[in-house]
């Protein structure tokens, strides 16, 4: 199964903008495609027809959408994203590109939460191309079980690793430790990560993780494994059993509403909002107009 995981970032409007300032603080990004929403009919998050739906770029080799959805959710730390960069100096760099001050780098070069609300823990690692990654954060009530969240992903992706890191105090008193764990698999890796630090709010569609699913088999596979002990949604939308929230899409979804056919492309959207699991067959047949 050669499926990419995409994280998908959820704004109200902001997803051009958001995307742009990505591109500019990691300087080897670009936008890969962008979809509309429909233009015959009106949609769920209240946008102006035609208006700009999702933007498909990329960070350092790691793919993201950013989609303008309306106000129902917003990005929380529960989910955040780790850059792996080569050296202090690039660490100092991009810290200040996501919005640190010279005062904050000066006293730690970790984690800084971006003017769009999303979370970054910058890495410094040695003569290696920058890489960047989701951390699911397991905190308060959580907190243990990053590891059997990790197995439990590592049981569902074929071909994939998992690895636990070492645990560190928080503090110099020793209160509390953190613990990274992390699943490698084909095209990419998610890390996962216990801390002592509390947080009330949960997972949540302000951050979602996508499965671009190069056939039917795989999207009910991911659609079935990762539901099991969650809730399954609308239009390809789970919630797994530790709240994650994951969209289970036919790769070729993008395409469908990246199209310059404006009917093909809302015939796309309308057979995809009655769906809970996706029909791969039935989308084409909606493209093509059967």
């Amino acid at each position: 199964m050669s499926n990419a995981i995409v994280p998908c970032l959820w704004f109200d409007d902001e997803a051009e903008q958001a995307a742009a300032f990505y591109i500019e603080a990691f300087r080897d990004g670009r936008v890969l495609s962008l979809s509309r929403y429909p233009q015959s009919f009106d949609n769920p998050a209240g946008k102006p027809r035609g208006g700009v739906m999702a933007v498909e770029f990329e960070l350092a080799g790691c793919r993201f959408t950013a989609v303008n959805g309306g106000p129902a959710f917003t990005v929380n730390p529960r989910i955040s994203f780790v850059a792996h960069v080569a050296g202090a100096a690039e660490a100092k760099r991009l810290l200040g590109a996501l919005g640190v001050c010279a005062k904050e780098k000066a006293e730690s070069l970790g984690r800084v939460t971006d003017r769009f609300g999303v979370t970054w823990q910058v890495a410094r690692v040695c003569e290696t191309p920058t890489r960047v990654a989701p951390c699911l954060g397991f905190f308060g009530g959580q907190r243990g079980q990053a590891d059997a969240a990790l197995a439990f992903y590592a049981s569902v992706f074929p071909g994939s690793a998992m690895t636990s890191g070492a645990s560190r105090t928080a503090s110099a008193a020793g209160e509390g430790a953190h613990r990274h764990g992390r699943l490698v698999f084909r095209g990419g890796e998610i890390l996962a990560l216990d801390s002592h630090l509390d947080y009330d709010g949960g997972f949540n569609e302000g951050v979602s993780l996508q499965v671009l699913c190069s056939a039917q088999k795989d999207v009910d596979h991911y659609w079935h494994a990762l539901s099991q002990g969650g809730s399954a949604g609308m239009c390809g939308w789970l919630r797994d059993c530790f709240g994650v929230h994951w969209q289970i899409a036919p790769a070729r979804s993008i395409d469908w509403l990246c199209s310059r056919d404006d009917a093909a492309r809302d015939r796309v959207f309308a057979t995809m909002m009655e769906m809970r699991k996706l029909d791969v067959q039935a989308l084409q047949r909606a493209f093509d107009g059967e």
